[in-house]
């Protein structure tokens, strides 16, 4: 006997309105991927020293050309608000604290992973893709290897380079800037 089961996907509307009445509070480590709330993987010191390390590296090299956003918001769709790891956002005259970021301000967003990867690839690559943004990367802890995507295309990446220790990468929107790879790895 099968028996069928309704699923309720929630409208970011709904997840914030959610957060502002405290069903979901800050010790939630939450985010709204496709309608679903989704629990975030708990961030272990390797993936904080990533973080950290990228987050350094992308402040000194780019500076006051862009917004560096660690672990903000991302409003893709009505139904995806991730929160991922690093993300460049254009500079604007509006705030971030005023109003959402959005696909058309994200100029590169990078998520880490150790044991997200599998939830990276498959569930957050696809919005991201189809929400139009540029350039993501992927920086898979476990082979440290950054996976560099570009060129959106329904739910998908038309290119996609793996790049290893011993090589720099270098966002779409700052090729002036040049990221080695075993910087963000020791």
């Amino acid at each position: 006997m099968s028996v069928h089961t309704m699923r309720r996907r929630f409208t970011v509307d709904e997840y914030l309105h959610m957060a502002r009445t405290g069903i979901l509070t800050e010790r939630d480590r939450v985010e709204l991927l496709d309608g679903d709330i989704v629990e975030m993987t708990p961030i272990g010191r390797r993936h904080a020293g990533c973080v950290a390390a990228l987050l350094r590296v992308l402040l000194a090299e780019i500076g006051s050309r862009a917004v560096v956003w660690p672990q903000g918001p991302i409003r893709l769709s009505d139904r995806s608000q991730p929160e991922p790891d690093v993300a460049l956002l254009r500079l604007r005259p509006v705030s971030y604290s005023e109003a959402d970021a959005e696909p058309r301000d994200v100029l590169l967003v990078i998520e880490v992973a150790e044991t997200s990867l599998r939830r990276d690839r498959e569930i957050k690559l696809p919005l991201y893709a189809d929400a139009g943004i540029a350039e993501c990367w992927i920086v898979d802890l476990s082979s440290r290897e950054i996976e560099v995507f570009r060129e959106p295309a329904s739910s998908r990446y038309a290119t996609a380079r793996r790049h290893g220790v011993g090589a720099a990468v270098s966002p779409l929107a700052f090729p002036d800037v040049a990221v080695d790879v075993a910087a963000i790895f020791r």
